[in-house]
């Protein structure tokens, strides 16, 4: 049997962890979520690829890139409020994914309550921190098991 493959997508500004606003989403970075994921997907045997892009168009190929693979984590930053075309790629793909938000969106703005994602999800973490990735991972491998 083959290894299954997860892909961790990740949106607009997620490349400033770390830096951007700390006291909200921690101290730690990009690689550092991915090293943790790393580590997941080895006690999963599984494989983990990561993407980060602030552009919106990038995002939606990288999902149709994904279509084979056997999960997707998603943080999709603020397109998770605005996107269309983002919800209009998971629906096409059909690849099982999992919605990741490091802060608790419902204790920040209004506008960050609406999901165009979370309906079509195979789960969202919300507010777990940087741990929300680890779970989402553990969450995709459940559903292949």
């Amino acid at each position: 049997m083959t290894r299954p493959t997860f892909a961790v997508l990740n949106g607009p500004n997620l490349n400033l962890l770390g830096i951007r606003e700390p006291d909200l989403y921690g101290a730690e970075g990009l690689s550092d979520i991915q090293q943790r994921c790393e580590k997941v997907a080895a006690e999963l045997d599984a494989d983990v690829e990561f993407f980060q892009s602030n552009d919106e168009g990038a995002l939606v190929d990288e999902i149709q890139a994904r279509r084979d693979n056997a999960g997707i984590v998603l943080n999709a930053g603020a397109y998770t409020h605005t996107s269309v075309a983002i919800r209009d790629a998971l629906a096409a793909v059909q690849v099982p994914f999992v919605e990741v938000h490091i802060s608790n969106v419902f204790a920040r703005e209004d506008f960050r309550h609406r999901s165009y994602l979370s309906d079509i999800a195979a789960g969202v973490i919300v507010g777990c921190g940087v741990d929300g990735y680890e779970l989402a991972l553990r969450r995709l491998a459940s559903l292949i098991s």
